[in-house]
């Protein structure tokens, strides 16, 4: 593992958003440059089958370690494969359904989908218990259960089956997100709980999986049974290197959400952002949108305590040495299996309501949700 004194080994500790359809020339200097140690792909970066898989190849060619290649392959309208296929049905829908086996089903055919074009990690499965099915807080439809069992249960499924097929996991949203009031893509919401609250419901759920997902994703939320100051989850020592490694004993890779969200944007610079991410035992810091900005991230990181930056990359050199590689292409293959997905979708949803276009197509947010 590169020591932390060497600036070239510091990308290795960011995660970053990719522009467009392709990798302009620019955009492929910087990434040559700071080597950042994953990439994370969204609508603006999906077009055709074969034009995501040489962007993705485009991605590994300029890094001289095997990147993290992520996306948000949940199911329902955070399904970013849609634009190319057919969309899963949302944890809700298969919640509903009842039927574990078609939840196993969904996570061997999201792996299976994933693998093709050489994504090595989906962020999911969503951890957060639905109290309120409708809650304006963007994961209505996301959530696979109304109870601690529920989820357990439902998202342990799909987080298996999808492990199962070579595509490493991601539990979200540390210490549990769903009774925010407000959603953290335009403010820091506050969530006002006890930690006796907590532990029953949210954290019941984090433990059960800290030793089952290979990789957690901190959400932004200020919790004031578990940060005496206003500092959001994402920024906290106290949750992150306190609780979830110290109490729950997760020994697995740790990355904040979007740093571009407003929560965040909102009350802090970038290199403060940077700093407080790495010293309260983040591993990986997730830039999304603003690709812009990764350069001056990157430099940002050397201000960053060495001992903070030696854990960090130990964490991200043993996380990617679980990753598998890509498959090889074929267009007709991914055909077969986007065809899976379509016949899921018959199976829990009935043909005639499959059928039906999702009252969200057509109207993607300016930020896509995650």
């Amino acid at each position: 593992m590169p020591s932390s004194s060497a600036s070239s080994a510091l990308g290795q500790l960011l995660l970053t958003g990719v522009p467009g359809l392709e990798l302009d020339s620019h955009t492929a200097a910087v990434f040559r440059k700071i080597q950042p140690g994953g990439y994370i792909l969204f609508g603006r970066n999906i077009q055709s089958p074969g034009q995501l898989r040489k962007l993705l190849d485009d991605l590994r060619d300029v890094s001289q370690v095997p990147p993290v290649i992520t996306i948000d392959q949940e199911g329902g309208r955070v399904s970013r494969l849609k634009l190319i296929g057919n969309e899963p049905p949302n944890a809700n829908q298969l919640r509903d359904k009842g039927d574990v086996a078609l939840i196993e089903r969904h996570g061997r055919i999201t792996g299976r989908l994933l693998r093709m074009f050489g994504f090595n990690l989906d962020l999911c499965p969503v951890l957060d218990i639905s109290f309120d099915d409708e809650a304006d807080n963007s994961l209505r439809g996301r959530c696979y259960g109304n109870t601690v069992e529920q989820v357990v249960t439902n998202a342990a499924a799909f987080n298996d089956a999808l492990r199962g097929e070579g595509v490493l996991s991601c539990g979200k949203h540390f210490p549990g997100y769903s009774r925010a009031s407000i959603d953290a893509h335009h403010e820091l919401p506050t969530i006002d709980l006890t930690r006796e609250q907590l532990e029953a419901h949210e954290l019941a759920v984090f433990r059960r999986f800290s030793s089952r997902v290979d990789s957690m994703m901190i959400g932004h939320g200020f919790y004031p049974a578990l940060e005496a100051g206003r500092t959001p989850s994402s920024l906290s020592r106290a949750v992150i290197t306190e609780l979830l490694r110290g109490e729950l004993g997760f020994e697995g890779l740790i990355m904040t959400d979007d740093l571009d969200m407003g929560a965040i944007l909102n009350h802090y610079g970038l290199e403060e952002t940077i700093r407080l991410a790495l010293c309260a035992g983040n591993d990986l810091a997730m830039i999304c949108h603003r690709v812009e900005c990764v350069e001056a991230a990157h430099g940002f990181l050397e201000g960053v305590p060495a001992a903070e930056l030696d854990r960090a990359l130990a964490n991200v050199a043993a996380f990617k040495e679980k990753m598998a590689p890509a498959e090889p292409w074929d267009e007709e293959e991914f055909r077969r299996r986007d065809r899976e997905v379509w016949e899921l979708r018959v199976d829990t949803l009935g043909a005639e309501v499959a059928a039906q276009r999702s009252p969200e197509d057509g109207k993607r947010s300016p930020v896509e949700i995650y």
